[in-house]
């Protein structure tokens, strides 16, 4: 009996450290996100008894001609634990509303993260001007799930925060690609972030495709252009222009901040 049972366990062991050999792990390489903006849903979001009387009828008018979701699409260079997030020009034929300047429909931010040094620089469109936000990356309280799903052919774990206090975030990580990063300013998971989805904000980023190369250091260049201020002065910045702004401006607000 002994003799079986060792036999078994050696069996084990073997076949544990022959997938640690197999196991392959992706730690530089590029990742195409997909964000999908619920239009219909941010849209209603804004409308209230004090600008109904104009706003539901521009909605209506939207509708006809512009489809409920948006979709942009963006790219997330990384490499020796470094990564820099970018849009990709949208080649959609422009709207005709201004529904579709709003800052969810936008894509307004260009990150570099050192996951090393915990350092974040930001190039942000915030209307007509542009920042350059130099902070550390934003720290996020996780609770890790035990669901899972596949995205992308990776494997990978739900996890959900809150962040800005109010803003309930569920991501999708894998740790097959070992780097704590993911889309926009989301980070902190023990690997990449290939789904995310803000289900109140009517706004996703999927990940469609992964590539797994090689990624020289030059391709990770740090943004240059932009007014320079930390996290909280663009806070203070905002709050001074969008004082007098009321709920409009308040959901605004959060969005530049993101």
């Amino acid at each position: 009996m002994k003799k079986h049972i060792l036999i078994l366990l050696t069996c084990l062991f073997s076949g544990s450290a022959l997938f640690a050999q197999n196991a392959h792990f992706t730690t530089s390489g590029t990742i195409e996100y997909e964000k999908r903006v619920n239009m219909y849903g941010v849209i209603k979001n804004v409308i209230n008894k004090d600008n109904e009387s104009w706003y539901t009828p521009a909605f209506e008018a939207y509708k006809k001609s512009n489809p409920q979701f948006k979709v942009l699409k963006s790219k997330l260079t990384f490499g020796d634990n470094k990564t820099l997030y970018a849009p990709l020009p949208d080649d959609a034929p422009p709207s005709n509303s201004w529904f579709s300047d709003m800052p969810l429909a936008q894509q307004i931010n260009t990150i570099y993260t050192d996951l090393n040094t915990n350092l974040s620089v930001t190039n942000k469109k915030v209307f007509e001007e542009t920042f350059l936000v130099k902070d550390t990356a934003r720290k996020i309280t996780w609770k890790i799930t035990d669901e899972t799903r596949e995205i992308a052919g990776y494997m990978c774990r739900r996890a959900n925060a809150i962040v800005m206090d109010s803003i309930y975030v569920v991501a999708f990580y894998s740790d097959e690609i070992p780097l704590s990063g993911g889309p926009e300013s989301f980070v902190g998971l023990p690997g990449m972030i290939l789904g995310l989805a803000l289900p109140h904000e009517n706004v996703t980023w999927f990940a469609t495709k992964v590539t797994d190369v090689p990624i020289p250091e030059t391709a990770l260049k740090v943004p240059t252009k932009g007014k320079a201020v930390n996290y909280t002065g663009l806070k203070t910045t905002l709050t001074n222009v969008m004082k007098d702004w009321g709920e409009y401006g308040k959901k605004f607000f959060k969005i530049y901040l993101l």
